[in-house]
């Protein structure tokens, strides 16, 4: 007997179409069901036989489709989750610089404090400039974990944090991530469309137009005087874009309830950002093998070139954020030999909900808030691929992709005619939604979309609330160059 309960799926990211890398590290997938499917099709011969019977089916083809549901959580560099993303984007994330051992203890981060100060890598240390934020974890010495501001760098050095405990080979679990910058005493100031600075230069940070960053960290000397006044709450919520990047400026939009001029004395600012990732034309395709590891001997069923052709995200009031992913894809087979007899376990992010963890629901730089507030939020990527087929082969020899259809529905209480007026008058508008949990930070965005249906208010009975529904659907905004965006920041505080 097989039970669901004890179904593995694991997945590697392909580098050729098709073809599962050599020796792949295969990575658990965490899924909430799946569809996913390989099978012969068949046709029937048209011969007329005396006897009314029919021979054997000819077979002329493979199919590889299905799909995967999940609950959303963190989506870790490289995870499963990561890579569903990218193949749904059909693009790669633009990381923030990073250093991991990835398992392997003294390989990419090799040293810890027997330089005051100072973490030794192999190579790439000069991506850190100063001014960045930078997250050290998973050290041996708890003193090596800690968010330090850096100072310099070299190309096999990162220079800045304090009391360092010597650590000459750091373990597996080793990484270092840039989360963000801040600047120097009294050196970053709040400007009513953004931020100033005196010294530290924006420009060679890696910021991107369209970039959500998160202004202020939990001390009171890195955050600016009137996001103290403003309370716990208002500090979670000081969330921006970048609109502008200039040496000594970052114009911002998107600001939150209550931003002011300050010139921030005394204060060391902090400012968080990080990884992004936008629709693009380059495919990212899957190996997926699903394990049945509760037969005598599991039997293995592996999907090749597995491409997102579909890719949604459900957040709805009062419950998790779900979301599904459907696969077009080209070969496949069962066997009873795994691809990988050890892969990676899954990544431990806890579910996001809808309502304790969607800090935020905007529309055109605005928080839906009274009377209007957001009741729930759905976004579609459509790829449109197709499969090609080629006479000689039994399977899709390559899979096409159509146009990046990107889509949704929002929900809200009809307190006013802002929305119905912009349906009504086919106003483009910005959307964009907020998730955090645990310190890091999801921010999808569609920078512009028109509703194209629904925005009919209606009483349907009684002791009820006129709701407002709104498919959208996105096109080009010029300043992005973008349909949908996704910013996940892996720090925040």
């Amino acid at each position: 007997m097989t039970s669901a309960n004890r179904t593995q799926v694991v997945c590697v990211r392909e580098s050729t179409l098709g073809v599962t890398p050599n020796t792949p590290r295969m990575r658990k997938m965490r899924i909430t069901g799946e569809s996913l499917s390989f099978a012969p099709t068949y046709v029937d011969s048209e011969e007329i036989r005396d006897d009314r019977m029919l021979g054997d089916p000819i077979k002329t083809n493979q199919v590889s489709q299905g799909g995967i549901n999940f609950e959303l959580s963190y989506p870790d560099d490289l995870s499963p989750l990561s890579e569903v993303i990218m193949s749904a984007f059909e693009n790669v994330w633009v990381n923030t610089p990073q250093f991991f051992n990835d398992g392997t203890a003294d390989s990419v981060i090799t040293d810890a404090g027997t330089v005051a100060s100072t973490y030794a890598v192999n190579a790439g240390g000069t991506a850190v400039k100063v001014g960045h934020l930078v997250q050290a974890k998973g050290f041996g010495q708890a003193a090596n974990n800690q968010i330090f501001r850096a100072s310099a760098s070299t190309a096999t050095t990162v220079v800045g944090a304090t009391g360092l405990v010597a650590e000459v080979a750091p373990p597996g679990t080793a990484s270092l991530k840039v989360v963000g910058f801040a600047g120097a005493s009294g050196d970053i100031t709040a400007l009513a469309d953004g931020l100033g600075s005196t010294a530290l230069d924006f420009t060679t940070l890696g910021l991107a137009v369209g970039q959500a960053v998160k202004v202020g960290g939990s001390a009171a000397g890195t955050q600016f005087a009137f996001l103290i006044s403003a309370g716990t709450k208002a500090r979670a919520a000081a969330y921006a874009r970048v609109t502008g990047i200039a040496a000594n400026k970052l114009t911002l939009d998107n600001l939150p309830s209550g931003w002011a001029t300050d010139a921030g004395t005394g204060k060391t600012i902090w400012v968080f950002f990080g990884d992004q990732i936008k629709n693009g034309v380059t495919k990212n395709s899957l190996s997926i093998e699903k394990g049945f590891l509760a037969q005598p001997v599991p039997s293995y069923i592996t999907n090749l070139g597995m491409c997102a052709n579909t890719f949604s995200i459900d957040a709805t009031s009062g419950d998790k954020i779900k979301g599904s992913v459907a696969f077009t894809g080209m070969g496949g087979g069962i066997s009873t030999t795994t691809l990988d007899a050890a892969p990676d376990a899954v990544t431990t992010g806890v579910v996001m909900a809808a309502n304790s963890n969607v800090g935020r629901l905007g529309v055109n730089q605005i928080q839906l808030g009274a009377p209007n507030w957001a009741k729930g939020f759905t976004l579609q990527i459509n790829n449109n691929l197709r499969s090609r087929d080629a006479v000689d082969s039994d399977a899709p020899v390559d899979i096409a992709d159509g146009e990046c259809t990107v889509t949704g529905k929002l929900t809200t209480y009809f307190g006013s005619k802002d929305e119905v007026e912009a349906f009504y008058n086919g106003t483009p508008r910005a959307i964009n939604t907020r998730v955090t949990k645990n310190g890091q930070t999801l921010f999808f965005q569609i920078p512009r979309a028109v509703y194209r249906g629904g925005g009919n208010p209606q009483a349907t009975a009684k002791n009820t609330d006129v709701m407002a529904d709104f498919d959208w659907q996105a096109s080009q905004d010029v300043a992005t160059n973008a349909h949908v965006i996704l910013d996940r920041l892996p720090y925040v505080e």
